[in-house]
Order: C-alpha cells, then structure tokens, then sequence
C-alpha cells in the first residue's frame, strides 16, 4: 500500500512539474518576444487602479516579470532549486489567483495579458487555469525533494545562469527590434481591408425599433407598423435591440486623416480621411510609424528621410503617421526641418502596428508586405531598384520564416543544456562514481 501511495504522489508531481513549468515558459516566452506589448498592458493595469503616476516601470516590470517567470518555469521543469523555486511558484500562484479573481468580477481589463497576443483569453478563463496552476503548485511545494533533476550540484549554477542569459538575450533582442514572432492583426502578408470587415451573416445583428405612446403607455413598433397614420400616438424615441452580438472584426481601429498645411506650415487647414485611399493603393505605400514625435528616437532618422526620398523617386506614397497633436508636429517639424507628410491617427492603433518609435510598414493594396524596427529600416544604398526589383518589396512566407525562427530559438535553448546534461553525466557523475569506489576500497582495506 505504501509503494502505491508513493508512486502515486510521484505521478501527480511530475505531472504538476510539467504543467507548471511548461507553462510558466510559454506565459515568459510569449512576453518576451514583445516586452513593449506586456508594457502596455501593465500600463492598462496601473490606469485601472489608478496608478498612472507609476508607469513609467512598465517597461521595465515587464522585462522583470518575462525573464522571472521563464526562469521558474524552466527551474520547475528540470528540477533547480526545487525547494525555493516551489516555494516562490506557491507564493505567485496565492497572488495572481487572487488578483485574477478580483480582475474577473470587477472586469476593469479587457483581458489578462497573461500570454500576450499569442493566447488571448477572458478574465474568467485566467482565473479558472490560475485555479489548476494554484493545485499543481501546492503538490509541487509539499512534495518538492520528489521533483526531478536533471542536474547534479556541480552543474547547477551553469544551468541557472544560462537560463536567466539566454531568456535576457531574448527579450533584448526584441526590445531593439521589432517582435521575433508577430501575434498581432498588422503582421506581415496580414489583408487589413480584409480584416476591417466580418463575413456576411456573420457580424452584429440589430433590430430597430420605434417608440410610441398612447394615454401614457409606450409600445413598441417596426418600421414597417409603426402608427404614421393615428395621430394619437406620440413618437417617443428609436431603440436598437441586439438580437446577435456576432463576430467582431479582427482590425476595427485603423484610420488615418492626413494634415493640410497652409504654406507657410504654421497652421492645419484641414483634415482628410484617407484611409481607403492607403488601404486601396495598388501602388507601394511607406508609414512611417511614431505614436509620438517627442518621445521618439532620432538615432536612424536619416533613413527615414532616405525612405522618403526613395519613395518621391519612384512614386510611392510616403506618411508620418503620429498621434502627437498638431502643434507638437508642426514644433517637430520646425525644429529638425523635415517637412513629411504627416497624417495622425489612434495612438493604440499605432503602438500595435510596429512596436517600435519610429517604426516602418510598407503597403501594397491594404497588404503588410514588410515591416521595419527603426534599427534595421534599409540604407540608402541598398535602395537601388525599383521595390518590385528589391527583396523588401517581395512578400515573406511567415510561416516558413516563424518555424525556421522557432527551430533556432529551440536549439539556442536546449543545446547548451543538453551539453551540461552531458558534461554533467560523463564527468561529475564519474567523478562522484571514482570517489565512491575510492571509500569502498580504502574500507576494505581498513578490514
């Protein structure tokens, strides 16, 4: 009966190691690939609880939390430090159960962020996995000695170090640039056109309804019998009754309105929506992306007015889109004399499109064909050709790219700690063999 019982409780905590670690890896991972998406979202957070004045660490916090929480995923999942790391899982998994419960009542979030744009699920989603995370993590806490390692003591600090190296290389990696993975509607080869509408029958139903009364009763009607023709009714108001939420399109907040300057560039005249126009272009079309212009980096600037140029040369559009007010564009302008053709839009809209400030997309019929970091937007030189002549100018199989991307991360992950398995496996454990057989002999010869 004891052997059961212990097999037992082996099973369900190398079935809790699992789904803890497994996880605590995705949920760190995910963040990482987009540290500035997981900084907004805290930014959500810290608005809902009225704490905006603190926002200035979501950036940082949300480093903090993707390379912790891959780091105790990780340890979880090849046995590290088993005591403090269950200890510390526990500890997480008391407060975010808490806090996600709080978060599914009151709702003040859309959803949790918890895996960023990869695994979008509701408040109430998050709560009931927190409830499952909750249960493996006490077994895990109280049957800590019975997880398994994969490491020996001599080898465990290496694999410690590596991991928290390896998850901070990552996210830096993808602070500087633009996502490794891109989870978001404005990826490349994404239709916006497309995107911006739902199958028909497919999206919210209506139903209009006229209110009138009658000696001081109210009824409703349709269009089609309401009592134009008794004057004793009195119309009183028009309801629309949901019959059917539907679905909802998947980009429904892209819109640009592009700035008329008089001549002299001292004052907007007017306003112009061209968003069809963009989306609808069959030519190439540049957006230069920054949500703002005052917090913008300068340090690749001048390959932004080389891409405008390039544009003008060969006939493309080229926009500055900002969600900075007109007086800060038109100051910005004035002060590093570039006169873009600047257009404003939704700053979330923007700050999803490419996370980086600057950023550039390029455009061909409403289709993402490439997207651009400011770090790694093309030189001049290397703008010999027509687009159509250019490889920036073709479209990436994403697909392809993302498995041969995730195919590296993998090896870049588990290839050095396989090679601590093996240096820990031939060396320190025959080492720990030859001691053993050391002792027994000296014993038998003290015999």
């Amino acid at each position: 009966m004891g052997k059961k019982k212990d097999v037992i409780i082996k099973i369900l905590v190398e079935i809790s190691r699992i789904i803890l670690g497994v996880t605590f890896i995705f949920s760190g991972f995910v963040k990482a690939v987009d540290p500035f998406g997981t900084a907004y979202k805290i930014e959500d957070y810290f608005a809902a609880f009225n704490l905006t004045s603190l926002s200035f660490l979501s950036l940082s916090g949300s480093v903090l939390q993707s390379v912790v929480e891959f780091a105790m995923g990780a340890c979880m999942l090849f046995g590290l430090y088993r005591k403090w790391n269950s200890r510390l899982i526990l500890l997480v998994m008391v407060f975010m159960t808490g806090l996600t419960l709080y978060l599914a009542i009151t709702d003040p979030v859309e959803d949790c962020g918890c895996f960023g744009d990869a695994l979008i699920i509701t408040n109430w989603q998050t709560f009931y996995k927190n409830i499952v995370l909750l249960i493996c993590s006490v077994i895990v806490f109280v049957y800590c000695e019975r997880i398994s390692n994969w490491f020996t003591g001599k080898t465990y600090w290496l694999a410690f170090l590596y991991i928290f190296i390896f998850i901070g290389l990552f996210t830096f990696r993808n602070y500087l640039y633009d996502p490794l993975f891109d989870f978001r509607p404005y990826k490349i080869g994404a239709n916006l056109p497309k995107l911006m509408n739902v199958e028909s029958g497919k999206g919210r139903e209506e139903k209009t309804v006229l209110v009138y009364a009658k000696d001081g009763v109210e009824k409703e009607f349709t269009e089609e019998n309401y009592p134009w023709e008794d004057s004793t009714w009195v119309f009183v108001r028009m309801d629309n009754h949901v019959i059917r939420e539907g679905e909802k399109p998947v980009v429904n907040d892209f819109s640009i309105n592009r700035l008329v300057f008089n001549s002299d560039r001292t004052e907007v005249e007017t306003q112009l929506d061209i968003t069809q126009e963009v989306l609808s272009d069959s030519n190439y079309v540049f957006l230069m992306i920054t949500p703002s212009l005052i917090n913008m980096s300068d340090s690749y600037l001048s390959r932004f007015e080389d891409i405008e140029n390039y544009a003008k040369d060969h006939n493309y559009h080229f926009f500055c889109v900002t969600a900075s007010p007109t007086d800060e564009i038109m100051k910005w302008s004035k002060e590093n004399t570039i006169n873009f053709d600047f257009c404003t839009a939704d700053g979330r809209m923007l700050k999803t499109v490419i996370r980086s400030n600057p950023g550039l997309i390029l455009l061909k019929e409403g289709i993402v064909v490439n997207k651009w970091a400011d770090i790694n937007v093309p030189a001049e030189e290397y703008l010999t050709k027509p687009l159509t002549d250019l490889p920036y100018g073709q479209m990436i199989d994403t697909k392809a790219k993302d498995k041969k991307n995730l195919i590296a991360v993998c090896v870049a992950f588990f290839l050095p700690l396989l090679f601590l398995k093996g240096l820990d496996f031939l060396f320190f454990r025959k080492m720990k063999k030859e001691a053993i057989t050391e002792e027994e002999n000296e014993e038998e010869i003290k015999e």
